[in-house]
């Protein structure tokens, strides 16, 4: 009966942080930011520019704000008062907001000819993010996966092997938003979120945040570190049973 019941609650867990997973991977808010510059111009992947027109007119000027993650990058307008968490809701999204693919963010990305002043050394960190968060994927739901075919058979090895597989996705969620957290703070971010102004924008005032899909990640972590020790736990209690 406790085996059961430890079996059911690190079931949830598992199931809880998996989804926390997936919701920071294919949500774009890991980074939040805004700037005073006014309105951008974005150029995508195939060098075409895209006009970021003002939605608002306000006085002082509307602010740009920007949201990221691994998939997109979007900009928009947005009146000087909004707060910027709640303005990236889905059910704020104006009509003129621009977007273009984010991969591999989240630091600099090359914008134009390679090199470029705005691709520096610290890019190499880029691809540590990419890859430990896709690792980190699947390591959960190969985790769960066995998981799931060792309930009907109560197997202890699967059991095992099923919660060290969410103990890796854990530790390499964490890496991903340790990582994060090494770029927001030791690295310039608004340099980062100007780099398609050029020198055009004087005195800019720039605001930085953490954002939802970041937040979501780290509740993730020891959601799935639970369910992985609680599992390996299920699977000593099974062996011991024996």
């Amino acid at each position: 009966m406790r085996v059961g019941a430890a079996t059911l609650a690190g079931g949830l867990l598992g199931l809880v942080g998996t989804l926390c997973f997936f919701l920071a991977f294919g949500t774009d808010y890991w980074l939040v930011a805004s700037d005073n510059c006014g309105p951008m111009v974005i150029k995508d992947a195939n060098g075409t520019e895209r006009q970021l027109v003002e939605a608002v007119t306000a006085s002082p000027p509307s602010l740009t704000l920007h949201h990221e993650g691994f998939l997109w990058r979007c900009a928009f307008q947005v009146e000087p008062t909004a707060h910027a968490t709640l303005a990236t809701l889905f059910t704020n999204q104006p009509e003129s907001k621009v977007c273009i693919h984010g991969y591999l963010f989240p630091l600099p990305v090359a914008m134009g000819r390679v090199p470029h002043p705005s691709y520096d050394a610290a890019a190499v960190f880029r691809g540590f993010w990419t890859v430990l968060m896709i690792l980190g994927l699947v390591a959960a739901l190969t985790g769960d996966f066995l998981l799931v075919c060792g309930v009907p058979f109560a197997s202890r090895k699967l059991y095992q092997l099923g919660g060290a597989f969410l103990i890796a996705a854990a530790c390499l969620f964490l890496s991903t938003l340790l990582l994060y957290v090494l770029w927001m703070e030791a690295m310039d971010v608004e340099r980062y979120v100007l780099q398609e102004r050029g020198e055009g924008c004087h005195h800019p005032q720039v605001s930085v945040l953490y954002g939802l899909s970041f937040m979501v990640a780290a509740a993730g972590v020891p959601l799935e570190l639970l369910s992985g020790m609680v599992f390996m736990l299920v699977g000593r209690a099974l062996r011991a049973a024996k």
